[in-house]
């Protein structure tokens, strides 16, 4: 699956970096991102944190656990976060790579979604993430303008 969404966000390229460069703000404004607990300094490039997504798909309800780290941080511009799991196993890719552009009345946010799974078929999971983006937008928006 690899999911890019965007938005326009009246508010400046800074301030948008700021709030998008920290994983912890993301449970304020998507749904399916459920909880996130900070691990160790978050200020730091290589911060981490353990994010729980859960998803409603038809009658069910999957959840899974990630422990993202940021790996690349590009103040005001891009900040990427990559799934790295500690423990022996092989791990799925979760890569979660965010674009910040100024416009001419605030800021762009495009992000891109990779996952190299396979545990939902036939594009399940990219619908329910879908839906979940379209009213994220308007929180994220709503949030920021309130700040």
């Amino acid at each position: 699956m690899d999911l890019i969404a965007s938005v326009e966000v009246p508010v400046s390229v800074e301030k948008l970096f700021a709030y998008v460069a920290d994983l912890a703000n993301y449970s304020s404004w998507l749904e399916f991102v459920y909880k996130v607990e900070v691990v160790g300094d978050s200020s730091e490039t290589d911060a981490t944190w353990l994010v729980e997504l859960r998803a409603k798909l038809g009658v069910l309800a999957r959840s899974k656990r990630l422990r993202m780290t940021r790996t690349l941080c590009e103040p005001t511009r891009l900040v990427v976060f990559e799934r790295r799991e500690q423990d022996s196993r092989r791990h799925s890719d979760w890569v979660l790579r965010v674009t910040v552009s100024p416009t001419a009345t605030g800021s762009r946010l495009e992000t891109n979604l990779y996952y190299s799974g396979n545990l939902f078929t036939g594009g399940i999971l990219e619908r329910a993430l879908n839906e979940q983006i379209a009213t994220g937008r308007e929180k994220l928006i709503q949030q920021l303008s309130a700040k």
